[in-house]
């Protein structure tokens, strides 16, 4: 028996000599890593990693700026789980770039909403106005079904969730619609008369949600999940570190530090 393994051993015999238990070599237990767009669903996994540590289970959240990143980290096996996107975007990752990923339990609904720097109210949209919007599908689709919900548009009726600005049938104002990426979003509104910002990138620019024009509530169909891969989906750890974000605790979390700009969908 070589040097190493004796010592191991012997440390071992001691700790359960002392009633603490095998200590595990430090590889065994790596950190749970659950990836994250930057801005406030972070804080929320942060206190649950607090919770999670109280109980043993260690976990490190990375935020990332850039959303396709996170699935791509995570279909490396890069990441365990990541917690930022609802099922509409999700699927249309796995659609486009063939991802062995699944998603899991629902999290929260953070609710996207329409800003301007300009106008009050959206009845003071002006004739031929523009709008921008998130060029991703899945969330150009929750941008006009917002606008819809606004009264300032009509879609065609069938539209689903991979709806886009074609399957607007009614558009009395003439407006127009700038696609941009989600987070050029705040920094277009100087430039436009409104735009459709997901709360994360909201917060981020410093804009307050309750001075939206509208705002999604908690009915919204694209609400948050958690995605894993295959592979993972019951690691015992991550199960664990789910209740806990589930728990009643994090739900007064959210309530206290989010004053009902996020909502838990438990």
């Amino acid at each position: 028996m070589n040097t190493t393994r004796r010592n191991l051993i012997a440390v071992l015999g001691l700790s359960a000599a002392l009633g603490l238990g095998a200590i595990a070599p430090a590889w065994a237990e790596n950190p749970l890593k659950i990836g994250v767009s930057a801005g406030p669903y972070g804080d929320i996994l942060r206190y649950t990693a607090e919770l999670a540590s109280a109980r043993g289970i260690e976990a490190e959240i990375i935020e990332f700026t850039d959303w396709p990143l996170i699935n791509d980290a995570l279909a490396r096996g890069e990441l365990d789980a990541n917690n930022f996107q609802h099922i509409p975007y999700l699927q249309n990752q796995i659609n486009a770039r063939g991802y062995d990923i699944v998603a899991g339990p629902a999290s929260i609904v953070v609710p996207t909403g329409v800003y301007s720097a300009r106008l009050a109210s959206l009845a003071d949209l002006p004739e031929g106005g523009q709008i921008a919007i998130p060029n991703d599908p899945s969330n150009a689709a929750r941008a006009l079904f917002l606008l819809e919900k606004a009264g300032v548009i009509r879609l065609r009726d069938g539209a689903d969730i991979s709806a886009t600005v074609i399957d607007i049938a009614e558009n009395p104002k003439k407006l127009r619609f700038v696609e941009l990426d989600a987070a050029q979003l705040p920094i277009s509104l100087p430039d436009v008369d409104a735009a459709v910002i997901t709360l994360n990138y909201a917060v981020l620019a410093g804009l307050d949600p309750k001075k939206a024009l509208i705002l999604e509530d908690e009915h919204s169909r694209w609400h948050l999940v958690w995605a894993t891969r295959p592979d993972n989906a019951e690691d015992a750890r991550l199960k664990s570190f789910i209740e806990l974000y589930r728990s009643p605790e994090v739900k007064e979390f959210i309530a206290e530090r989010f004053d009902g700009t996020i909502l838990p969908t438990w």
